[in-house]
């Protein structure tokens, strides 16, 4: 069966966002090392899914960097995957997907994700999509969570965990740091008995 991974950054007191959506926080941090770690990540997978206001904003700037002279050469593959990897929106009001490789579902998450899960292919990375996030956890959807965790702390803005009741314990497999600052730990429900791989 397939994993659903969440991979979010968020800052050390929890918040994915600022109060207004702002992601500025975790700009500065970005690196090239931690490029390579994104592309490697979103290599293992086939399937992005995505809420409605992230969708728009990557639709709004990921199609348009392979033409950018100032975009960097080397994260090409990455906007490759970003614009040929099949892209799953869940809104009830989106209507257009002018982006490559998208399709809206408008009918029930929790089955629509079941079914994903059961078909063939590669893990099915969740990135940013405060939202649906929630309701994948409500559902108890989610296999593994890779939070960027940025050495930064807003004191307001968007909780990751919020209103968000994580049915199962987590179990820290893995963490990962950068010079930067940034360290990515990666957990499971606990009540995955599989090796972590």
């Amino acid at each position: 069966m397939r994993k659903v991974i969440v991979s979010m950054n968020v800052t050390l007191d929890g918040f994915m966002a600022g109060p207004n959506c702002e992601l500025d926080w975790h700009f500065k941090y970005w690196n090239e090392e931690m490029a390579k770690e994104a592309a490697e990540q979103l290599n293992k997978a086939d399937t992005i899914l995505l809420g409605r206001i992230t969708y728009l904003a990557l639709a709004d700037y990921w199609p348009f960097q392979p033409l950018n002279p100032n975009f960097a050469r080397q994260d090409m593959a990455y906007a490759d995957m970003m614009n040929n990897h099949r892209k799953i929106v869940f809104s009830s009001t989106l209507k257009d997907t002018r982006w490559n490789n998208s399709v809206v579902k408008k009918d029930s998450l929790k089955n629509a994700v079941c079914h994903l899960k059961q078909q063939s292919g590669k893990e099915i990375l969740v990135l940013g999509s405060g939202t649906l996030v929630a309701s994948l956890i409500e559902y108890n959807l989610i296999d593994e969570y890779q939070l960027w965790v940025h050495p930064v702390t807003l004191g307001k803005g968007k909780l990751l965990f919020k209103n968000s009741e994580i049915k199962n314990s987590l179990k820290l497999v893995k963490e990962k740091e950068f010079e930067s600052g940034v360290v990515i730990h990666f957990y499971i429900p606990a009540c995955i008995n599989d090796e972590f791989k």
